[in-house]
């Protein structure tokens, strides 16, 4: 059985709310690491992309476990690169690392100055050569910010990744691959894409309403929330969510 532990859309931005919300996401997961095998953090860990916002990220995720973490829209990749990965890029910020014999393929489908996703042809093309370069054998997760699927949340598919149709394409070669795992949405959410489950984790700063449960998009009376992904022996993926008190 491999564990993982899924947050998305952070928004460090200084405030003791913000903060209070990661804190305490990160504090449920850190005290029940010993049954999880990672932690994957899917985008938008800076609310402006801030060399501060950063700062205070750094000083804040903090983890016993393998930690991945992926760029969103809000993020800027010069300040995001140079606070946590400490080597400064401009480029796609994408990366690959085996945990366990399991394959995450940490890919950036982000847009400078956007809000929406895709993902670079080159960046497809590294992702297929990564997946073959690990062998067939090895289960494979795909992380990203940007679901390529709609949500039926209006405001949110209008900012969602396309070009799709490509990274489909590029899947079918690979059937080692289990699932996709993004975020963005600040929804606990699970549909399919290309054939594999499309699991969203939930929003840690804040909720997005879906149309009728209000006028407001943005719901920050819902906690923040982690999705567990367990895939077990068998190859099977079951996802739970939980809420987290803050």
């Amino acid at each position: 059985m491999f564990v993982v532990a899924h947050i998305s859309d952070l928004h460090f931005n200084g405030t003791r709310f913000n903060r209070s919300r990661i804190e305490s996401t990160l504090s449920y997961i850190n005290a029940r690491a010993d049954g999880i095998d990672v932690l994957l953090v899917t985008g938008d860990i800076a609310d402006e992309g801030s060399p501060s916002e950063y700062r205070e990220a750094f000083l804040v995720l903090d983890s016993p476990l393998p930690m991945l973490i992926t760029a969103g829209n809000h993020d800027i990749r010069e300040n995001f690169s140079a606070a946590l990965l400490k080597e400064e890029t401009s480029s796609p910020i994408n990366w690959s690392e085996t945990i366990d014999d399991v394959l995450f393929i940490i890919a950036d489908s982000s847009i400078p100055g956007r809000n929406d996703g895709y993902l670079s042809d080159d960046t497809l093309a590294w992702m297929s050569e990564e997946i073959t370069r690990h062998g067939a054998d090895n289960p494979v997760f795909i992380a990203f910010h940007h679901p390529p699927a709609k949500l039926s949340m209006p405001f949110m598919d209008s900012i969602r990744q396309t070009g799709e149709d490509r990274l489909a394409a590029m899947v079918e070669r690979h059937p080692n691959v289990v699932a996709f795992l993004c975020g963005h949405a600040h929804t606990p959410a699970v549909t399919h894409f290309a054939g594999r489950p499309l699991c969203i984790a939930p929003g840690v700063a804040s909720t997005l309403n879906l149309p009728f449960e209000g006028t407001e998009i943005v719901n920050r009376g819902q906690p923040p929330g982690i999705a567990f992904h367990i895939l077990d022996d068998d190859g099977r993926l079951v996802t739970h969510f939980r809420s987290v008190m803050f």
